[in-house]
C-alpha cells in the first residue's frame, strides 16, 4: 500500500489560497477535508467578502465520470470547495488509507443550510431540475423553515441560459444548480462568470428529494450507508449500471491503484 505522504496533500490552493481547508487526494481528485459547519462557513465567508466560491461535490458517480471526462476532471479541479458527498468514496478513502472527516449529501445538509441562511440573513435561489420540480422544493422548504428568503426558481433542463438574467436580477447569496452530473458542473463552469452570484453550489437531485418526486427511503437504511438502494429501487431503468457497475468498478480502481500498484 502507498504511504501515508503519497496520498494527503497539504491542501493550500495553486493560487495561494489561505483559506482553503486541507484536502486529500483519491484517486487523483481533491477532496477537502470539511464538515457541514465547514461549508457552511466557506459559503457565508464568501458572501461577506463578495467573493466567488464554486462549491462541487463528488460521489462514486462523479470519480468514475471524472476517469473518462477531461473536462469535468478540469472543472473539479479548478472548483474552490470540493467535498465527500457519497459513502462509497469514504469507504474508498478508508480501504486506501486515507481520511475524510465526512460525507455530506444535500438532502441531509439542506435543512442545516436553511438554519443557517434564516440566521444569517442569506438568500437562496433554485436552479435545476424538471418543471416545477424547483418550485415544490422550495416551497415545502419554506413551510418546514418560515423566514426562509428563496429569491427565485427555474428548472434546469433544456435552454437553461436565459435563467441566467433572472438569477442576476434577483440577487440571491447562493444559487444551488441541480442538474446532475457532469451537466451542472459543465454549466456552472460555462457560466459562472456572468452570474453575479457569491456562492454557486452544484446539488445534483437535491430537488427532487425536496419536492417528494424521489423518495428518500427509511431512515434506518440512511443511516446505516444504504440509501443509494433506495435510489435505484426508485430509478432502476436510470441508475442500474451507476451502482451495479459503477460501484464494483470504482472500487477495483481504488484496489488496483492503492493496494496492487503499489506493491
Amino acid at each position: 500500500m502507498l504511504s501515508r505522504h503519497h496520498k494527503v496533500d497539504a491542501g493550500s490552493s495553486p493560487d495561494g489560497d489561505a483559506a482553503r481547508p486541507a484536502s486529500v487526494r483519491l484517486l487523483g481528485v481533491r477532496i477537502d477535508c470539511l464538515t457541514v459547519p465547514g461549508l457552511l462557513d466557506r459559503a457565508a465567508g464568501a458572501v461577506q467578502a463578495r467573493r466567488r466560491v464554486t462549491m462541487l461535490y463528488v460521489n462514486v458517480h462523479c470519480m468514475n465520470v471524472r476517469a473518462r471526462d477531461d473536462r469535468y476532471a478540469s472543472i473539479l479541479e479548478a472548483a474552490d470547495v470540493v467535498y465527500c458527498d457519497g459513502t462509497g468514496v469514504r469507504l474508498g478513502a478508508r480501504l486506501a488509507g486515507i481520511p475524510i472527516p465526512a460525507r455530506m449529501t444535500g438532502a441531509d445538509w439542506i435543512h442545516d443550510l436553511c438554519r443557517f441562511a434564516i440566521a444569517r440573513g442569506l438568500s437562496l435561489y433554485f436552479l435545476g431540475g424538471e418543471p416545477g420540480v424547483a418550485a415544490e422544493a422550495a416551497r415545502r422548504l419554506q413551510e418546514l423553515y418560515p423566514g426562509l428568503t428563496i429569491r427565485g426558481v427555474a428548472s434546469g433542463y433544456g435552454e437553461a441560459d436565459p435563467s441566467i438574467a433572472e438569477v442576476n436580477s434577483s440577487k440571491p447569496d447562493i444559487l444551488l444548480v441541480g442538474m446532475g452530473t457532469p451537466t451542472q458542473e459543465k454549466w456552472i463552469a460555462s457560466h459562472r462568470d456572468e452570474l453575479d452570484v457569491p456562492v454557486v453550489w452544484a446539488v445534483g437531485a437535491l430537488f427532487d428529494f425536496m419536492s417528494g418526486r424521489i423518495p428518500r427511503g427509511p431512515r434506518w437504511m440512511t443511516e446505516h450507508d444504504l440509501e443509494w438502494l433506495c435510489r435505484l429501487a426508485a430509478e432502476p431503468r436510470k441508475l442500474w449500471r451507476r451502482y451495479l457497475i459503477g460501484n464494483p468498478l470504482f472500487v477495483w480502481r481504488v484496489v488496483k491503484t492503492y493496494w496492487l500498484d503499489s506493491r
